[in-house]
């Protein structure tokens, strides 16, 4: 059973039945849906999304919520493992700090919601987008500014290399030795990286004369491609742009038939009129200089908001409704019970529902862990000897939050909620802050500085030269080893390179290449 499975189990459901009838009408359609616990939101979510043709933007109360929802989402459409280009679930968070601190904005988050509006833009509008009150009080550009401040590029166009350093410069790109964070570009030979603000992977542009010869992303730490592509948009850091262009909510940036959830709309009011009263009171504190760039300018209010969500169709959960006209929706679920690692209450939990003729689902993280809790409950059926029919299903599917839906008779229980063990949401799973600190360590070496290869061990580092691979110049770094034998590797292959760490003021011993002795340590320390 897969995880798209579970999602297949609600589709014929009247309430699912009736929304997308609805949907697929010409008025605006409103909802309010009680009765969902656990994870049960963002299954509906992920149904209504999967079968119907329109966008979806869920306003959850927070960020951590909204993480875990986003999570959710990715792992029912398995998003997670595919290229950034190629997913349709995306994650909207806030971009500064406090107010009007432009400086401080936060690089990593600027670079998501850039996606967002690079993906909303384009022309393809079946996205999830899932957010929370803090992000959404920040405004947008608008799609002008958005068009006039990008750089596009296809395989085999003809471009002069200095016309694209000065419009990188032109969008305040900072030129470094190799391209670790958004907003940098480096140019070797015929080959330019640039690390845009719309993807989560740098591209790498290849020059034959003017013409460009090949694009692809490629993985910033180890330096190996990822993905060869046709064309790239290249976008600045889109809160850069100079504030006294318009910008709107992003409401109203959204064009075509999107569906918003909320939890509570008032709510979310009330939050966003929270953040812009800060903006208010952190514009009395600005200097004249800058006062004219006002709250309204750039950020959303909370009545703002309201009028905003009025031509959308929308589907509000919790205890109350926002509006009065809202179709009236119920499910019959409840929690994943406490079990307290007692596996003898989920034994008996899981024989209770066999009886009502339930359908039990297991979700674990790993297939180690479906494993053990097959083991386990295999053994406790033996120790019982019982003759009762005891069913199951183990699935390979991380979900938040466990329920039990007594209408449709599932049962789903997560395997972090039954070993009570923190479960962690991620944004991001393929760059990670402690591997950006290697690699600029890398890039910061200077000539002597003592350095260890996976495969030959310590070396000194003497210099990056230019070099002929099959006919092709390349860049490498040049590593001088005992008895003054040299080593060349590759800029692709930085990611077996670190910096030598050793006791201060005490130079390590060289070792030899071409001998078994590095291979030796290395079997002896583990």
């Amino acid at each position: 059973m897969s995880a798209s499975h579970i999602l297949k189990l609600y589709t014929q459901t009247p309430q699912v039945k009736q929304i997308k009838e609805s949907l697929a009408g010409e008025n605006s359609s409103r909802f309010h849906i009680k009765g969902l616990a656990g994870s049960a939101a963002s299954v509906l979510g992920g149904v209504l999304f999967d079968s119907t043709p329109f966008s979806h933007i869920f306003i959850l109360p927070d960020h951590s919520s909204a993480a875990y929802f986003f999570n959710d989402l990715q792992h029912f459409f398995n998003e997670n493992e595919l290229p950034s280009e190629h997913r349709n679930v995306f994650f909207f968070p806030h971009s500064y700090k406090q107010p009007y601190v432009f400086e401080n904005s936060l690089n990593a988050n600027v670079l998501m919601r850039s996606e967002v509006l690079n993906r909303m833009s384009s022309g393809k509008h079946h996205v999830a987008l899932v957010t929370y009150p803090d992000a959404l009080s920040e405004k947008v550009v608008n799609k002008k500014t958005l068009h006039n401040n990008l750089l596009r590029l296809a395989k085999g166009e003809k471009v002069s290399l200095d016309f694209i350093m000065d419009i990188l410069i032109e969008f305040e790109f900072e030129r470094t030795d190799f391209v670790y964070e958004p907003g940098q570009f480096s140019i070797r030979g015929g080959i330019i990286d640039i690390f845009s603000y719309s993807n989560e992977l740098p591209y790498r542009i290849e020059f034959v004369g003017d013409a460009v010869a090949s694009l692809r992303t490629f993985d910033p730490v180890t330096q190996l491609s990822k993905e060869i592509v046709e064309r790239i948009e290249i976008f600045p850091d889109m809160q850069k742009i100079e504030v006294i262009e318009k910008r709107e909510s992003l409401f109203a940036f959204m064009e075509g038939y999107s569906v918003v959830w909320a939890e509570d709309v008032l709510f979310v009011s009330e939050k966003l009129e929270t953040a812009y009263r800060k903006a208010e009171e952190a514009y009395r504190q600005l200097t004249k200089v800058v006062r004219q760039i006002q709250p309204q300018d750039l950020y959303v209010s909370g009545n703002e908001f309201l009028k905003g969500i009025v031509s959308f169709p929308l589907i509000e959960l919790g205890s109350k409704s926002y509006f009065k006209d809202a179709v009236k929706l119920s499910f019959n679920f409840t929690p994943q019970p406490v079990f307290n690692k007692n596996f003898e209450l989920l034994f008996d939990e899981l024989s209770k529902n066999s009886d009502l003729g339930f359908r039990n689902l297991i979700l674990t993280d790993t297939a180690k862990q479906s494993e053990r809790i097959n083991s386990i409950l295999e053994e406790a059926k033996v120790n019982r000897q019982t003759q009762e029919v005891l069913q199951w299903e183990v699935l390979a599917l991380s979900l938040h939050e466990g329920f039990i839906d007594k209408e449709n008779k599932i049962a789903c229980y997560t395997d972090h909620q039954i070993f009570e063990r923190y479960h962690r949401f991620t944004i991001r799973d393929n760059y990670h802050s402690k591997e950006a600190l290697t690699l600029k360590e890398i890039y910061n070496l200077t000539p002597g500085d003592y350095v260890t290869h996976i495969d030959h061990g310590i070396g000194r580092y003497d210099g990056l030269e230019t070099i002929d691979l099959n006919g092709k110049k390349q860049e490498a770094l040049r590593i001088i080893y005992k008895e003054s034998d040299l080593l060349y590797v590759s800029i692709h292959s930085l990611h077996r390179i670190s910096k030598y760490i050793g006791k201060e003021g005490t130079a390590p011993t060289l070792n030899r290449l071409g001998t078994n002795a590095w291979n030796k340590l290395k079997e002896k320390t583990k």
